[in-house]
């Protein structure tokens, strides 16, 4: 894919003041390069060369700039305070009414010959120039003027319309080629970007690529991170340099403050320190806004980038899971980052922080949740995270963080104020979920880790959580929630379960019996009822000479006596392991 890796995520400095800048000097100057007030600028306007560094924008100052330029004797006598005025076209005309012809931002070259002799002729054309609005007027020294006619120069200066004498003979004509000939290269260069931009992203979508993917593309082309945030100004995605990145989101609520500023002046807001403002919107309606924070490229290229990444997210919401919006991938993602303790705890601060979750001075619980199958369909999970989210909203002091995680379960992260009885704030969350639950007609199991005062312990404690929920599928606790002391044997076996020690127990133990499935019910019933063969018969429906036959078998294949406790017990941790494996939790 065309995407610019190798720009540094750099802020630049502001640029210099544009049209309307506030900086003054009614002194004229010969030009030297340099802005009035400022160091040396870099001599030569943008060459022309790759992409990333063409600009489709030329100022006064760029082509004063220009070192053919500098051997005509240029020198500003008026309107220095506004040379970063862009240059639109060049125009050469010695018709005093020339301003008829004119639409805006050209720059006049003339040798002034309708004007000598005339002060009040010369007055009313830099007059007219200020009216057809151009961004600057060059005059070549010889033909009509000797020096510098003082009438322009104060009409000028009054009017605020740079006036450039070139004290030597200047052809017109290759200045008009060189600066058109940029202007259009530039132009040309911005289309084909936006043509390569569009087409990179529009792939990427059309392949099926996730949120990250195409935020990753998009920050790749803008050489910064970027962020993505909702009307409420909580992060969703980001993209870019990591470090970067959590500068940013550590002083998240300073940032969101001037992000908001600056959005609702437009589709693209191009500031001049880098950061763009991009309004995302799908079917009339805005729901978001994507930043990037330190654009080092031109004011075009940025709108460009802004205006194709806009369409790129608008459409990939538009393709992508209305049930599963960007919000609950946020959260989903979120959770398994914490989860799985793939990043950095001062990294997931920050990220939980912005995504809304209260961090300073919380206890953490992680909840899993856990459908029971009652019946065909039963499990399904659409808009369970929701009623899980709602319910969690209802405990007016807990704050929680909920999400999808895989097919099978919903977890939810919930931060308590410290010194509030975290246990008791999670057992009322925990009956609230079972009851919106009830009213839906569906059953679950709820399992919950250990508190915690860190986010760092937050993953262990989550594979806790997911381990309890898991073990107490097969035997549902009595109370809201189930913990780690709640399914004891059952669950150790679960935290166990992928431990090579314990799959080769249990193939020692079953081993006859993991190629006979019938025979691992019977003793998995004969176990269930207590070791009560009336019960195990008639739940098999079987008669009891039947029973006693399979069992006869079990204890020939096995070679051993079902009424040895000892190997009995055995039996039983290695059923429960053998379950425990080929459970799947979220």
């Amino acid at each position: 894919m065309n995407a610019r890796r190798d720009v540094e995520p750099v802020r630049p400095a502001p640029r210099p003041a544009g049209r309307d800048g506030d900086a003054r000097n009614t002194n004229a100057t010969a030009w030297d390069g340099r802005q009035p007030g400022t160091g040396p600028l870099e001599s030569g306007s943008p060459e022309v060369g790759p992409v990333e560094t063409v600009a489709a924008r030329l100022t006064v100052r760029d082509i004063l700039g220009l070192d053919f330029v500098a051997t005509w004797g240029p020198e500003v006598v008026a309107g220095a305070a506004h040379l970063d005025r862009p240059v639109r076209w060049l125009h050469v005309a010695e018709a005093a009414d020339v301003s008829v012809m004119l639409t805006g931002g050209e720059m006049v070259l003339t040798t002034g010959l309708l004007l000598a002799d005339d002060e009040r002729v010369q007055t009313d054309y830099i007059e007219s120039m200020r009216r057809a609005d151009v961004a600057a007027v060059v005059l070549g020294l010889g033909r009509a003027f000797r020096t510098t006619p003082e009438a322009m120069r104060r009409a000028a200066e009054r009017c605020g319309v740079p006036l450039i004498i070139l004290h030597r003979p200047a052809p017109f004509v290759r200045l008009t080629e060189e600066v058109h000939s940029r202007l259009l290269h530039g132009r040309f260069a911005t289309l084909d970007l936006s043509d390569r931009i569009r087409s990179s992203l529009t792939a990427l979508n059309l392949s099926g690529a996730t949120l990250q993917q195409l935020l990753d593309e998009i920050a790749c082309y803008g050489g910064c991170p970027v962020v993505l945030v909702n009307l409420a100004q909580r992060v969703l995605a980001s993209a870019g340099d990591k470090a970067s990145l959590s500068e940013l989101l550590r002083d998240w609520d300073r940032v969101s403050r001037q992000v908001a500023e600056l959005a609702g002046s437009g589709p693209v807001t191009v500031e001049p320190d880098g950061w763009i403002v991009v309004s995302l919107e799908a079917r009339g309606r805005q729901w978001g806004r994507l930043v990037f924070f330190g654009y080092a490229g031109s004011d075009e290229f940025g709108l460009v980038l802004g205006t194709r990444a806009a369409e790129a997210l608008a459409m990939h919401r538009l393709l992508g899971d209305r049930d599963h919006g960007w919000e609950a991938q946020a959260a989903e993602a979120l959770l398994l980052d914490l989860a799985s303790g793939s990043a950095r705890p001062e990294q997931l601060f920050t990220r939980v922080r912005a995504a809304g979750l209260p961090v300073n001075r919380r206890t953490f619980v992680p909840l899993v949740v856990r459908l029971l199958a009652d019946g065909p369909g039963e499990t399904e999970y659409d808009g369970v995270p929701e009623l899980i989210e709602r319910a969690v909203s209802e405990v007016p002091e807990v704050a929680g963080l909920v999400a999808r995680i895989g097919e099978e379960g919903t977890a939810a992260l919930l931060s308590i104020p410290y010194g509030e009885d975290s246990d008791a704030a999670m057992c009322r969350v925990a009956l609230r979920i079972g009851e919106s639950l009830n009213a839906r007609g569906r059953r679950a199991v709820l399992g919950a880790g250990f508190a915690c005062s860190m986010l760092d312990e937050v993953r262990r404690s989550f594979v806790e959580a997911v381990h309890v929920a898991d073990a107490a599928v097969a035997a549902p606790p009595a109370g809201p929630v189930a913990r780690l002391g709640d399914v004891r044997l059952r669950g150790l076996v679960r935290l166990l379960r992928d431990d090579p020690e314990l799959q080769a127990f249990i193939e020692r133990e079953l081993g006859p019996l993991l190629r006979d499935p019938s025979l691992l019910g019977v003793l998995r019933t004969y176990m269930e009822t207590g070791r009560n063969k009336s019960l195990a018969a008639q739940a098999l429906h079987v008669s009891r000479p039947t029973f006693y036959r399979r069992l006869q078998r079990i204890e020939a294949l096995l070679g051993i006596d079902l009424e040895d406790w000892e190997r009995l017990t055995s039996l039983y941790v290695a059923l429960l392991a053998h379950e425990g494996q080929r459970g799947t939790g979220p």
